[in-house]
């Protein structure tokens, strides 16, 4: 019994997989904040757009290269489950927009004098 029986749920990645991935993930790290601190992009919107997109591919780059998931591991299962997982992210994180940009016109509104009747 000196030997594991278990079959390998998927692979582990290599030492070439990891070192790509940390080198995007330094890059995608500094880049950002090259970004901010020179200030290249004068208007801060751009900035922010590009900073985001950078995350995204940075999130896209710890997925694959880190957690291992694709289409191949564990039969797709956990890509399947990486895709109701940002399914549901997305739905709480717009609803709750949704929300939150709602509540502010369906708000009643105090005037000086309704705030005097206050309790």
């Amino acid at each position: 019994m000196s030997h594991d029986t278990h079959p390998a749920a998927g692979s582990h990645g290599s030492r070439r997989t990891y070192l790509i991935g940390f080198a995007l993930s330094a890059a995608l790290t500094a880049i950002p904040f090259w970004l901010v601190m020179t200030g290249v992009l004068v208007d801060a919107q751009a900035t922010a757009l590009a900073i985001i997109a950078l995350a995204f591919v940075q999130i896209v780059v710890h997925t694959t290269c880190f957690l291992h998931v694709n289409s191949r591991s564990e039969g797709g299962w956990t890509m399947i489950a990486l895709i109701f997982t940002i399914v549901i992210v997305a739905i709480v994180i717009s609803g709750s927009m949704w929300i939150m940009f709602h509540l502010n016109g369906n708000m009643m509104p105090m005037t000086g004098a309704g705030m005097t009747e206050m309790p």
